[in-house]
C-alpha cells in the first residue's frame, strides 16, 4: 500500500495516518495546557527561573552596548548565544 506509488489508496492511509497523528498531538497539548493551569493555581508552577540576577543583567548589557562579542559574554557568563541575545532583547536594547 504504501510503497512509494502515487495511488490513491496511499494518499487515502497517509491522510487518515496524518489526521489522527495531528488529533492526538492537539490532545496533548491540551492536557499539557489545564495541566499548568491547575498546577499554577496550587502554587507548584512557577515558570523557568532566570540563570542572571537583575545586576548581572545590567552588567551584560552594559558590556554588549561596550562593544564585547556576545560570545564572549556567553562564556563568562556561562550562557548559551541564544540566551545572550534573550536577555538583551527583554531589556528593549533593539541597537544591538
Amino acid at each position: 500500500m504504501l510503497t512509494g506509488e502515487d495511488s490513491q489508496m496511499a494518499n487515502l492511509m497517509l491522510s487518515v495516518m496524518w489526521a489522527f497523528a495531528e488529533f492526538e498531538r492537539s490532545l496533548i497539548k491540551e492536557r499539557q495546557r489545564e495541566g499548568i493551569a491547575l498546577a499554577k493555581t496550587r502554587g507548584v508552577y512557577k515558570g523557568h527561573r532566570r540563570s542572571l540576577s537583575p545586576d548581572q543583567v545590567s552588567e551584560l548589557v552594559a558590556s554588549a552596548l561596550a562593544g564585547i562579542p556576545k560570545i564572549q559574554l556567553a562564556r563568562e557568563y556561562g550562557l548559551s548565544r541564544d540566551a545572550v541575545y534573550q536577555y538583551l532583547r527583554r531589556s528593549n536594547t533593539s541597537t544591538l
